[in-house]
């Protein structure tokens, strides 16, 4: 087995220092190096994840692509949202002639994986995004100057909301999964171990035990 290493920042800031490049390709690496993967490219990109133009302002992509098709190999990257943060761009390159392999995933993922993970990476960004226009504005209203040490208890209590609110939508994206191996007889424990074996993080980034397995299945 072939493959095409792809790795991405989304600043010029973040190439400039290789923040992010050099872990995200030794990361690719030793996985294909354990998995015994032959690595013949890489391309290596400084562009934004969003939207599903990515072929169009991301040439690096575009190469890696069509130089993996040329060789019959598979794209890998360190993880999903290297390739982006849309959902419709994740489900077209699956549909695409050139295979990925999400590093962090493993290669026997599936396709529900990857689609889950897909959305789980758009609404994260569109919550950033959101909760933080919205949190600056209210501030504003108020008249706050950021950074001010007097208006902490304003800025908490607006952190708390959206905290609570990604929580939620959190919950609401994985939630199909969790509910699939458990309809299917599996153990909490058992989906618990399934999700660490995947890569998969909790919310905070970290490890799944069957008590938030549990706490994920409250909310259905």
């Amino acid at each position: 087995m072939k493959a095409i290493i792809y790795t991405r920042v989304s600043t010029a800031e973040q190439g400039k220092s290789g923040l992010g490049l050099e872990s995200q390709l030794n990361l690719v690496t030793e996985f294909c190096q354990a998995e015994n993967i032959e690595v013949t490219a890489h391309y290596q990109e400084i562009e934004t994840g969003k939207g599903q133009d990515a072929l169009e302002v991301r040439p690096q992509l575009a190469k890696a692509l069509a130089h993996a098709k040329k060789e019959s190999a598979y794209l890998v990257v360190a993880k999903l949202d290297r390739l982006g943060r849309n959902v419709a761009f994740i489900s077209g390159l699956m549909e695409s002639k050139v295979p990925f392999i999400v590093a962090q995933l493993g290669k026997d993922a599936d396709s529900f994986m990857l689609h889950l993970y897909a959305a789980l990476s758009e609404k994260e960004r569109e919550l950033i995004s959101t909760r933080t226009k919205a949190a600056l504005k209210v501030l504003k209203d108020k008249g706050v100057v950021l950074g001010n040490q007097t208006n902490l208890d304003d800025a908490r209590l607006i952190g708390h909301e959206t905290c609570r609110q990604q929580a939620t939508a959190f919950a609401d994206n994985v939630l199909p999964f969790v509910q699939q191996l458990r309809d299917s007889g599996e153990t909490l424990p058992a989906i618990a171990k399934r999700l660490n074996d995947t890569g998969m993080k909790t919310r905070r980034g970290g490890k799944w035990y069957a008590s938030t397995v549990a706490n994920i299945l409250k909310r259905a």
